[in-house]
């Protein structure tokens, strides 16, 4: 089974937040998405799951420790 990371610290945030998810990509995008709602401000639409599966990563992509972010893609 392929795992998946949604990881917070790759985007610029007013809060800093550096919640990294990792697991199946269905798993992932559940916890990303309630993270998202209740941490950042989002609501939980499908349209917002949409977004965050696009952007997440294969597991190997991980890096323990600090993590230079960069813009949220538009």
């Amino acid at each position: 089974m392929k795992r998946f990371i949604a990881d917070c610290r790759r985007f610029e945030s007013d809060s800093d937040c550096q919640l990294t998810i990792i697991g199946p990509e269905e798993d992932v995008v559940a916890a990303a998405a309630q993270h998202a709602a209740a941490s950042h401000g989002h609501e939980d639409t499908p349209e917002l799951r949409e977004q965050l599966r696009s952007l997440l990563e294969p597991e190997s992509a991980y890096v323990a420790g600090e993590r230079a972010p960069e813009p949220f893609p538009a």
